[in-house]
């Protein structure tokens, strides 16, 4: 059994220790916001956070995570007010979206660890692919983000659901039992 933190939530996964964290938060814990990408730990669409650092959790095993906190996307904010999530918003940077949640983990981390990145460190920290190629904006949304955590500037673009994340599959016709 291993066990460590989730999204705030302890958690024991009963699996193989081998099995990538990959896996387990999606396939165990349900949270399909870190995405699959390449599998080779080159893409970073499945960034996520482990005690502050951006991972790729395709390339760490659960026993390698034992004991630790980890963060996906899902645990970054519930109502999208992270700095990140309302720069990305702002700058339109989502074109496909694939490739957003891992980005979005990789800026949020990194601006833990600097809250004032210059561009230098901006590229040498997001080393994420983005298939569409908004680097330019990726690079904007972090600065913005930046200047949002430090009170520097207010953002609000992406607004709140409107509907709790538990509630979501509820209200999607497709999902919901006919009634009998």
């Amino acid at each position: 059994m291993t066990k460590f933190t989730v999204n705030s939530q302890p958690v024991e996964y009963r699996m193989d220790p081998e099995t990538p964290l990959l896996w387990a938060l999606r396939d165990a814990s349900n949270l399909t916001g870190t995405k699959y990408g390449c599998g080779s730990g080159d893409c970073g669409a499945c960034t996520v956070d482990i005690d502050g650092r951006a991972v790729r959790s395709c390339q760490i095993t659960i026993a390698a995570a034992e004991g630790t906190i980890v963060t996906t996307i899902e645990g970054l904010s519930r109502d999208r007010s992270h700095p990140v999530q309302q720069a990305w918003a702002a700058e339109g940077v989502p074109q496909c979206g694939y490739c957003q949640s891992g980005m979005i983990m990789a800026a949020a981390a990194l601006l833990k660890a600097n809250p004032n990145p210059t561009n230098g460190d901006i590229d040498a920290a997001m080393t994420n692919i983005c298939r569409c190629g908004t680097y330019t904006r990726i690079r904007r949304a972090i600065r913005r983000a930046a200047a949002m955590a430090a009170g520097r500037e207010i953002i609000v673009a992406a607004p709140p659901p409107g509907i709790a994340p538990d509630d979501a599959a509820r209200a999607v016709p497709a999902l919901t039992p006919p009634a009998r």
